[in-house]
Order: C-alpha cells, then sequence, then structure tokens
C-alpha cells in the first residue's frame, strides 16, 4: 500500500485497485435495492394501487419512486458532512444499513387488498428512507476512491462507483427475467417482486463486513476532527456540476424507465423487458470503465463533451427505430448505443467535480451537489416520461426528454476547468518546459 505525501493528505493510503472493489461493490448493493422498486414498477402498482381503486396505478406508482429522491439532498447533505467529520468508511457504514432496513421493511407490506390505504402510506415512507440512504452513499464513496487512487487514475478508480451502480442494473435485471420466466404474471404481482427486495436484504451484512478492513482516507481521520481552517466551497463549480450530473441524471433514468416504456409503450412482455434492462446494466457497466480510462487519458472535458453532443443527435433517431421496428433485436441494440453513451457523459462528471473539491469539504458537498442533481432531475423524470407520453400521445417524448439534457451537459462541460492531473501537468509542461509534475487531491 502507497501513502500520498501531498500537503493536502496526512499520509494518506493509495489502495491497488482490486481493494476498491470493496467499496464499490456495498455503493452497488445499495442502488440494486433502490432501482429494484422501478424495475418492478409494473407489479408494485397491481399491489399498492389496484385498477379498481384508480386508473393510474403505474402513474401512482411512479410518482412514489420519485418521492424517494425528496429526502436524498436531505441525506448527502447530513452522512456527507459526517464523512467530511468523522470518516469516509462510518458514514458508508451509516448509509448502508439505512438502506437495508428500509428494503426490507417494504418487502414485508401488505398489499392494498389487506390493508387498504395504510399499504401505499407505509411504502411511501420506506422511500423517503431509502432516499435519505441514498442520498448519503455516492459522497463518501467516490471521495473515498479520488483520495485512495494514484492522481493519474482517478477516473479508472471512480469508474467502479458508476459501474457498480450499472451492475446493479445488471442485477436487478438478472432477477426479474429469472423471477418472470419462472413465475406466473399473477404470482410475480402477488409476491414475486417481494423476493426481488428480500435479495438486496440478504447481501447487505456482505457489504458491511467487506468494507471494515477498509483504511479510511479522510484527512485527519485519527484525530476525529475536521480541518480547523475554514475552506470555502466554489460555487461556479457546483452550478456546472449541477447541470453535468443533472444531464447524466435524466438521461440513466430515461434508460432505466426503458424497462417499464418496453412494457408500457411497446408492447413487450415481462421478461423481454427484463432481458433489455440486462442488457442496458451490461453496457453502462462497460462504458463507465472505459470512460474513467478515457478520460484518465485525454481529459474529463473532452470524453464529457463528445459523449453528450452524441447522445442529443442520436436520442430522437434511436427512439423512432426502436418504435417503427420493434423487434428484439433492434431494441436491444438501440438501448445497448444509448447506455454506452450516457455513461461516458457521466462518469468524468463526477470526477471532475469530486477532484476539484478542496478534501476537506469534498464528501459533503459531493453528497449534496449530487443528491440535489438526482432530486431535481431524477425524481421527477419517469413520472414526466409517462406523464408526457400520455399527454402528447408520442412515444418519442423520452428522446426529446433525453436531447434536451444532453444539450445541457454539453454547455457545462464546455465551461468546466479541466481537472485531469495528466492534462494539467502536460499544460504546466507545455507553458514552462520542464515542469509538468501530476497535481495532488
Amino acid at each position: 500500500m502507497e501513502r500520498d505525501s501531498s500537503p493536502d493528505s496526512t499520509a494518506r493510503p493509495r489502495l491497488p485497485l482490486h481493494k476498491t472493489f470493496a467499496v464499490a461493490i456495498g455503493n452497488g448493493l445499495e442502488f440494486y435495492d433502490f432501482l429494484t422498486f422501478s424495475f418492478f414498477s409494473i407489479q408494485i402498482s397491481h399491489a399498492f394501487y389496484p385498477a379498481g381503486q384508480t386508473s393510474h396505478g403505474l402513474l401512482y406508482t411512479l410518482a412514489t419512486f420519485g418521492v424517494g429522491f425528496a429526502t436524498r439532498p436531505l441525506g448527502g447533505f447530513l452522512i456527507g458532512r459526517y464523512g467530511d467529520r468523522v470518516g469516509r468508511k462510518p458514514a458508508m457504514t451509516l448509509s448502508l444499513t439505512l438502506m437495508g432496513v428500509a428494503i426490507f421493511a417494504m418487502a414485508l407490506i401488505p398489499s392494498f387488498a389487506r390493508i387498504g390505504t395504510a399499504a401505499p402510506i407505509l411504502l411511501l415512507l420506506c422511500r423517503l428512507v431509502q432516499g435519505f440512504a441514498l442520498g448519503g452513499v455516492v459522497g463518501p464513496s467516490t471521495a473515498y476512491l479520488v483520495e485512495a487512487a494514484p492522481p493519474e487514475r482517478r477516473g479508472l478508480y471512480a469508474s467502479l462507483q458508476s459501474a457498480t451502480q450499472d451492475l446493479a442494473i445488471l442485477g436487478a435485471g438478472v432477477v426479474g427475467f429469472v423471477l418472470s420466466s419462472v413465475m406466473s404474471p399473477q404470482a410475480l404481482d402477488e409476491w414475486g417482486w417481494r423476493v426481488a427486495f428480500l435479495l438486496g436484504v440478504a447481501v447487505v451484512p456482505l457489504g458491511l463486513w467487506i468494507r471494515r478492513s477498509l483504511p479510511e482516507t479522510m484527512p485527519r481521520a485519527d484525530a476525529g476532527v475536521a480541518p480547523a481552517v475554514k475552506v470555502r466551497v466554489p460555487v461556479r463549480l457546483v452550478i456546472l456540476g449541477l447541470l453535468m450530473l443533472g444531464a447524466s441524471t435524466i438521461s440513466g433514468y430515461v434508460l432505466t424507465y426503458l424497462t417499464t416504456y418496453a412494457q408500457d409503450s411497446l408492447k413487450m412482455s415481462a421478461n423481454l423487458a427484463f432481458r433489455a434492462t440486462m442488457i442496458i446494466g451490461l453496457g453502462e457497466a462497460s462504458a463507465a470503465v472505459m470512460s474513467g480510462f478515457l478520460s484518465d487519458r485525454f481529459g474529463r472535458r473532452p470524453v464529457m463533451i463528445s459523449a453528450y453532443t452524441t447522445l442529443a443527435l442520436l436520442a430522437v433517431p434511436t427512439f423512432i427505430v426502436m418504435n417503427q421496428s420493434p423487434g428484439m433485436t433492434i431494441v436491444y441494440a438501440a438501448m445497448a448505443l444509448l447506455s454506452v453513451l450516457v455513461d461516458l457523459a457521466s462518469v468524468p462528471a463526477i470526477v471532475v467535480i469530486a477532484e476539484s473539491l478542496p478534501a476537506a469539504v469534498r464528501c459533503g458537498t459531493l453528497a449534496t451537489v449530487y443528491a440535489v442533481a438526482i432530486a431535481s432531475f431524477g425524481g421527477t423524470t419517469q413520472f414526466m416520461l409517462k406523464w408526457l407520453i400520455d399527454e402528447t400521445g408520442s412515444p418519442l417524448a423520452p428522446a426529446w426528454y433525453m436531447t434536451g439534457a444532453c444539450v445541457m451537459g454539453a454547455c457545462a462541460a464546455l465551461l468546466v476547468h479541466e481537472s485531469a492531473p495528466r492534462k494539467i501537468a502536460a499544460a504546466r509542461a507545455a507553458a514552462k518546459p520542464g515542469v509538468g509534475t501530476l497535481e495532488e487531491v
């Protein structure tokens, strides 16, 4: 294990890449628990918003999914500040524990048919706890990965955070595919989706166990206090970060909605729709790692700008092809293409924010910015997509929504300062021949 001797750190450990999977796996478990709700939204709507009680069951379920984002900024702020004061590891442990409790409770809530309106109310409360917990996971885990990485490999290390989110999508898709293959639609509605939730609960202790041997990376963590010097948060970076993460969030949740879209708009079976989810998860996970590598080599800005621009140009044509030729091969190929482009843009966005922030406020600021972006854009996306499709009658509404988001992200990426150490060193060497060292976090 190497140690960093930069002024910003206090003999901070540098971990080999394989050991950082302990951080990334726990992060993936939390996202599996949170996103499984979306993938089983059709089945959950039948259990908690039955057709006999409302004609908008799916819309109400998607609204409940969105409510889970309302508490993410609060979780990001409180757990993020906890991570800056006490340590990255305790903050990650707290968020994972809360998520496990919430998903376990959700799996046990009786249906509307058994306890009436208490069922959707309890469901709503569990989603609020889930949102609070997930709001506090990205800041500590990303800060940890950036601080544990060698400077020239921060993009690659931090990409594991996004890659495990995507593997969580893949895992949810696999679980949904298996359950929909072996169960009747009625059984899947009644209790099959609960099995998917309980599987997420079962692996939470594993996530807690594999994290316990990790060293702390927060400066002055051994003293148990934050640095005494007051550090100012860069406002310009926060604003641009919100726009970039907002663009990535909308694009990502358009993809997440495609499991529902395939069933609701393209009239595909649940089994085929879950196959599409698996493809999205695999495509995004592969692209996340590739994006981290490319952003280390060529810079955060070029990778982001290229990916956002390509997405803006291809979103509408891709949806047109899916709707005109809704065959399995066409739909899956279109989803794979979009999923790769989304993660090519999203990984450098979060890395440029993390490594540009002062270490003393990195965890809390990153967690809050990420959670606010997710709450503002992600929490409304799936509801807005369904509402726009219903109101306009156009199945291309999700594509236009994604296009607007990507234009916003590309503009923000043009304005943000480059933060990749390799690019900074190259620029300094060009300005002053013979000078060119990697800048430390």
